[in-house]
Parts: C-alpha cells; structure tokens; sequence
C-alpha cells in the first residue's frame, strides 16, 4: 500500500472487560464511586489551594496542577468506561480513539514532569532550607508547568504521527475498555513490528527515565540529611512518604504497561 490513508474502519469496537452481568454491575458501582471520590477530592483541594492565602507556596502550586492533571486522567478514560458496562456493543469512532490516545499521553506526560518538579521542589527545601524561595521562585514554578505541558504536547503528537495515517482495512476489534495505543496499531493492514517498537521505546524510556530521576533524588535527599544528622532522615522519610507512595502507585502500573 503506498502512503496513504486508505482507512476504511470507522470506527472501534471494545470487548471490554468482562460479558458477566452480575460482574459489569459489580465494576459499575465500584469504578463510579472511585470517579465521584477522585472528582469531588481533586475539586476540593484545588478550591482548597487556590482560595486560602496561606496556601501560595511554591509546593501548593505544584500539587494545585498536579490535582487538576488528575482530574483529566480521571475523565479521560472513566466515563466512557462507565458508560460502555451496560452497552451492548461497545464502540468508539476513528476520530474518537485518536483523541483518546493524544490526551491519555499528554495528560501522562505532564503528570511525569510535574512528580519531577516536585522532586525538585522537595530537595531544595529539605537540602537548602535557606534558599528555597529563592531558588523555588514563582517565575521557575511557571517554567515547571510549562515546560510539562511543552514537552507532553511535543510526546504526544511524536506517537500520533506514527499511527494517525495508519491503514485499517479489516480488523476493528480492541480487546481493552479504552484506545490502547499498542493494540490500536496491531489492527493496522500493514507490518507494525518497527512500529510498535519505536512507540513502547518513545513511551517506556521517558516513564522509566522520569523514575529514574525521582529515585535518585529521594536517595540524594536522605544521604544529604544523613551527613548532617542522622535522626533527620526518619522526619524526612516520613515528609517524602506521601509522594513516594504517588510516584509508585503513577509509575507502577505505568512501567509494567
């Protein structure tokens, strides 16, 4: 076939994730009281952050974006999700699956960056207490975000202009409840393999990369504090507790994906 889009597939159909009534019901309550909690607990501490003055910190600014991050990785897949357990036929159009790809990795990305910059954010005021706000001025705090959205955006358009003149000719069956970008590309009526390996390289390195740092910035943070008192490093370990137990729960499942 030559170069171009000779798609006839209009769009997608879900198996989704199980064909048991008493199953779908089950995952019906539970995925949309976890949406309703995550909504309404985003919400809350985003109104939190922003309305109280004593709250403008650089730290509060970070998480205030990283809460609004969540509620697009809540919406993004969830309520069509939600949506598609008592349907039938579960599909989804052409256009659609694209739309869901670019934001689920654009919203991933500036997630990744965000967790970093937080890093950061945790070092400086943990190893030079004395030069955080200084350092961690509102003027880098801005940079952070835009640079997260930036290079997400540069990421996310990188994966589409591999698959988005893909020809689908035949197959249009997902076995997932969502655009999953790997399966999405199997479907094309063409050889992938290359393909599907540039898309898991341009992915997998930047979540395992972004990791990586983070590690090596919590082991940075607790040897520096050990030098200088080694009873620190328990009120440290417990300050960095919170975001090591969301980078592990974010990059976990994302790494193994």
């Amino acid at each position: 076939m030559d170069g171009a889009n000779h798609s006839v597939v209009s769009e997608f159909v879900f198996l989704g994730l199980t064909n048991s009534w008493e199953i779908q019901l089950l995952l019906f309550v539970f995925t949309s009281m976890f949406y309703i909690a995550s909504m309404m607990g985003n919400s809350l501490i985003m109104l939190t952050v922003t309305s109280d003055p004593h709250l403008h910190s650089p730290m509060y600014f970070l998480l205030a974006n990283l809460y609004f991050i969540d509620l697009g990785v809540s919406s993004v897949t969830s309520p069509k999700m939600i949506y598609d357990l008592f349907r039938k036929r579960k599909v989804t159009s052409f256009g659609a699956c694209i739309a869901e790809i670019f934001f689920i990795h654009i919203i991933g990305g500036v997630e990744m960056v965000l967790l970093t910059a937080m890093a950061f954010d945790r070092y400086v005021a943990i190893c030079k207490p004395l030069h955080y706000l200084t350092i961690m001025s509102p003027r880098l705090c801005i940079s952070f975000l835009v640079a997260a959205w930036v290079t997400s955006l540069i990421h996310s358009m990188v994966q589409l202009a591999f698959v988005v003149n893909l020809p689908f000719c035949g197959p249009n069956v997902l076995d997932s409840f969502y655009c999953d970008l790997p399966r999405f590309i199997k479907l094309a009526c063409i050889d992938t393999d290359q393909l599907e390996s540039m898309v898991t390289a341009n992915s997998g390195l930047s979540s395992i990369a972004s990791f990586i740092i983070l590690i090596i910035s919590y082991i940075v943070i607790i040897l520096t504090v050990q030098k200088h008192s080694s009873a620190g490093s328990s009120k440290v370990l417990s300050t960095l507790s919170a975001h090591i137990a969301v980078v592990v729960l974010a990059f976990g499942p994302l790494i193994f994906v």
